[in-house]
């Protein structure tokens, strides 16, 4: 073979992102005569696009001991960034921060080299995941001043993208945002290697989703999966990452069998010895769509693998066990969350299932609930993403619907359900659509109930939402199926009723105002279609919840 046209051919592969003719190519021109450090990079970035980490930290180790024994301490830096990060992959953290240490002392024989702008972006992500903002801040400010000048594209839009991180981290979203942009508009003019490229779209989309910018997620998610979908040997971490990411968006968009086909996915490509760190990500997706369709069996197992992997499975676990009919586990889970986070945006993501869980146990926990809704608002008001303006509008309109003021309830949940619809995300539309209905059947309004309920089990049917459509399939169906939709509570006044108790003697009983005993009554009539305490006490009667008195 020519040496020197075989290479050439491998860094033409590069190039073109082909990455296992690349690496094979490399491989092969390797084998005869080892290749320049520079090639070595090149064909460690294709080994750790194939998913070959192993690999991929064999070059990189490589690429950086022939680069200082050059004297190149520009690109031996450059070397030791992806060599620590490809460690850190693979959990192997004691090697990653031994291989750092080995760089800062390279570093300390040039300081003027820009490349050491690249240990500091090290050092922001270890702050980053040791829960330190401010000094991650600290850190990523002077990587702004060091980086200058920018002639290395990774590192300044890697700067950008560590900047940004930062400043979300430290509550200046708008100002975090815009440095993120900064580093998309550099993977948009694709003047990035690859590996960079995947690791800033993984960053910003999952930013975007904590947030919930949703607007944002989905604009580069679909960037994403044509850049994906542009190089279909991408299989590394980086292209498992990207996975997770997607499969959240996919699921709010409806999109469920890509979802479940794209979650499967992640889940193999992060437990094949490198991203086994954020593999609990990809299992907890998996578990929530599980769910969503009514699969029990299969959810249990992912929120275990989900565990396993040393993520949380809060709330979903949570929703799991309450769809199960596990109230009380369901509670105690999530208030158990709720008591270990105080960061604002990941309480976010557990009180709508709070609020949610609350309400299901009835009145002396509406109180909890509400205060649940009101703090949601309360994040909402100050982070102003449109989707926690939905989640926020849903929780509030659900929390009076169940307080009996349908008449506070229903313009918050029609603007939540406008919401969510803005951001086509149906599922939660018709969840939403489900309370409108009984709001409005709480007024009298059957006709307009029927009309919201009967769309919102179309929407759950077309997404395979089994436990929702079987939910509004007994709020819709005849009379006789519809007790099970009773509360626990809502069943125990409805047997009062039949045996002619009146709301006073209800209330003294079961130690309840009058006022709450007159809201369960109207959600009892309802859900029951009837109108009157005679029809209400001749169903139960009809459909065994009481005995009728024998005589003596």
């Amino acid at each position: 073979m020519d040496w020197d046209t075989e290479v050439g051919r491998g860094r033409e592969a590069v190039l073109g992102q082909a990455w296992g003719e690349a690496y094979d190519v490399l491989a092969r021109a390797d084998a005869v005569r080892p290749l320049h450090a520079s090639d070595v990079e090149l064909f460690a970035e294709a080994a750790d696009m194939l998913g070959r980490c192993d690999d991929a930290v064999a070059l990189l180790r490589r690429a950086y001991t022939a680069y200082a024994e050059a004297g190149a301490v520009g690109a031996a830096l450059r070397c030791a960034y992806w060599l620590c990060k490809a460690l850190a992959w693979g959990g192997e953290f004691a090697q990653s921060g031994a291989w750092l240490a080995r760089a800062r002392r390279l570093a300390a024989t040039e300081p003027g080299c820009p490349e050491c702008a690249y240990l500091l972006m090290l050092e922001a992500e270890l702050h980053f995941r040791a829960g330190e903002p401010e000094q991650m801040l600290d850190t990523a400010r002077r990587l702004a001043e060091a980086a200058a000048p920018r002639t290395d594209a990774d590192l300044a839009a890697g700067t950008a993208m560590t900047l940004g991180l930062a400043l979300v981290s430290n509550g200046q979203v708008a100002a975090g945002l815009a440095e993120l942009d900064e580093a998309m508009v550099a993977v948009a003019d694709r003047a990035l290697s690859a590996r960079c490229t995947g690791m800033i779209y993984c960053v910003v989309i999952g930013t975007c989703q904590e947030l919930q910018e949703l607007r944002r997620a989905q604009e580069w998610s679909e960037a994403l999966a044509e850049w994906c979908a542009a190089q279909p040997e991408f299989t590394g971490a980086y292209r498992g990452l990207c996975r997770v990411h997607r499969v959240a968006l996919l699921q709010l968009g409806g999109a469920w069998p890509d979802a479940v086909r794209e979650a499967r996915l992640a889940c193999t490509q992060l437990t094949a010895g490198y991203g086994e760190q954020v593999a609990g990500g990809a299992f907890y997706q998996l578990a929530e769509l599980h769910r969503l369709r009514g699969e029990f069996t299969e959810a249990e197992q992912a929120y275990r693998d989900t565990l396993q992997h040393g993520w949380d499975a809060q709330p979903g676990l949570a929703l799991l066990r309450l769809v199960r009919g596990r109230r009380d586990a369901a509670t105690a889970a999530i208030r158990r969350a709720l008591a270990e986070t105080t960061e604002p945006m990941r309480r976010a993501r557990l009180l709508p299932a709070a609020v949610e869980i609350l309400l299901a146990e009835g009145e002396q926990t509406e109180a909890e609930a509400a205060r649940a809704a009101d703090e949601l608002a309360g994040i909402a008001d100050a982070h102003g993403a449109v989707a926690l303006r939905a989640m926020a509008a849903q929780a509030q309109g659900t929390v009076r619907l169940a307080e009996g003021a349908v008449g506070e309830a229903l313009p918050l949940l029609r603007e939540a359900g406008r919401l969510w619809r803005e951001l086509e995300v149906p599922y939660e539309a018709a969840r939403v659509g489900v309370s409108i209905g009984l709001a409005c059947r709480a007024l009298g309004d059957e006709d307009s109930a029927g009309w919201e309920l009967d769309s919102a089990r179309q929407v759950f049917e077309r997404l395979g939402a089994a436990p929702d459509a079987a939910r509004v399939g007994r709020l819709t169906g005849d009379a006789k199926d519809r007790h099970p939709t009773l509360s626990p509570r809502e069943l125990e006044v409805v047997r009062l009723i039949a045996r002619g108790r009146t709301n006073h003697a209800i209330a003294a009983e079961l130690f309840l105002s009058e006022k709450t005993v007159a809201r369960h009554v109207s959600n009892i009539f309802g859900k029951l279609d009837v109108t009157s305490r005679t029809a209400a006490a001749a169903y139960a009667f009809e459909h065994g919840l009481v005995e009728r008195d024998t005589p003596a």
